[in-house]
């Protein structure tokens, strides 16, 4: 097991952290993004399976958040505010008149400070920040800790911990694009994806929750048996073509089954599961990813990859009865989603 670390610019570190099977993951202190997860196939290829740009510079803008830490909300804030005991809190407006991850001066473009480690069978790296209070127009002063643990039994583990001195609303996530195919041979369409949802929240056309919990059931929403992401993508249903054609959308979670979602290209035989605290999950096909992009293994296109953000909603700052976003001040936030990866059966 081994950490390799490699000076990019401007204070920007590239960190490869890689197992005894060789697995390996690299990883930015600019944003806490990860930039590759190399899996092997059912041949023992060993590919790329996460969108990265082909050059570091361009994450510095990064506006499809790439492979990111995001924070302090992720998702939309409806309007761009929000009410803590009786007192509004207004934050940038990013996206027409809400905001969407945390804003420009999000998570995403902050560098961290890192520190690697290593045990018996794991190798990884912990990274810390602290927002200040007011920054983004958020309360409290925040100290953020991110750990990113690769395991020799080919798992990723993020674990997410807080801790502000005030109330305030913290979701913390992370915004890699998946794609089992390897090194980006196809797109999403086949990928087949089976979770443990009975609901999910209804969206408006401005990608809004409407405050409505839609159940799965005769939906193409309804992944508990198990379906094909292209399913979604070419379905007529009104939630389906609301966000583009695809999924964007928050599933809460039963936590009935070991795993919460299970991951399977049948091409390569690559299997991703997904275990998680958090209560929920959006998934995003990538319907609106800017197409053009130079990545690591060629240009990007709509439906190249698909994001697990795995979190608490947005829509508990104007809803009642969905998954809080708020942290009660000096109240530890200690969450972790875990990545496992390997080979269908």
């Amino acid at each position: 097991m081994k950490i390799g670390t490699q000076d990019i610019k401007n204070n920007w570190m590239l960190y490869t952290l890689t197992n005894q099977h060789n697995m390996s993951i690299s990883l930015l202190n600019y944003g806490g993004i990860i930039t590759e997860i190399n899996v092997p196939n059912r041949h023992n290829q060993f590919e790329n399976v996460v969108l990265g740009y082909k050059n570091y510079a361009d994450y510095e803008n990064n506006p499809n958040f790439l492979g990111a830490i995001i924070g302090r909300v992720a998702g939309r804030i409806q309007d761009a505010s929000f009410t803590i005991e009786d007192q509004t809190y207004a934050v940038e407006k990013n996206e027409g008149i809400h905001q969407l991850h945390g804003g420009s001066g999000g998570f995403h473009q902050v560098i961290w400070t890192v520190n690697p480690f290593q045990t018996a069978d794991t190798v990884g790296v912990t990274l810390t920040h602290t927002s200040e209070d007011g920054e983004g127009g958020y309360p409290g002063t925040i100290k953020v800790t991110v750990t990113y643990t690769l395991t020799n039994n080919n798992e990723l583990i993020i674990d997410y911990a807080a801790l502000s001195d005030k109330t305030t609303a913290l979701t913390l996530t992370n915004h890699s694009y998946f794609n089992l195919t390897g090194n980006l041979s196809a797109t999403i369409h086949d990928h087949h994806v089976t979770m443990d949802s009975d609901d999910f929240i209804e969206l408006d056309s401005g990608l809004i929750p409407t405050g409505k919990k839609l159940a799965v059931t005769n939906t193409p929403f309804d992944f508990r048996s198990g379906r094909k992401i292209a399913d979604g993508i070419h379905a007529t249903f009104e939630q389906n073509r609301v966000v583009g054609h695809g999924y964007d959308h928050y599933f809460l979670f039963n936590h009935d089954k070991q795993y919460n979602i299970v991951v399977i290209d049948e091409i390569s035989g690559r299997m991703m599961k997904i275990k998680t605290n958090q209560p929920g999950v959006v998934m995003y096909t990538a319907n609106g990813l800017e197409e053009g992009l130079e990545l690591a293994e060629g240009i990007s296109r709509q439906y190249l990859g698909i994001c697990f953000e795995t979190q608490a909603s947005p829509a508990s700052l104007h809803h009642e009865g969905f998954p809080t976003v708020i942290l009660d001040a000096h109240v530890p936030y200690d969450k972790q989603t875990v990545f496992s990866f390997g080979l269908a059966e």
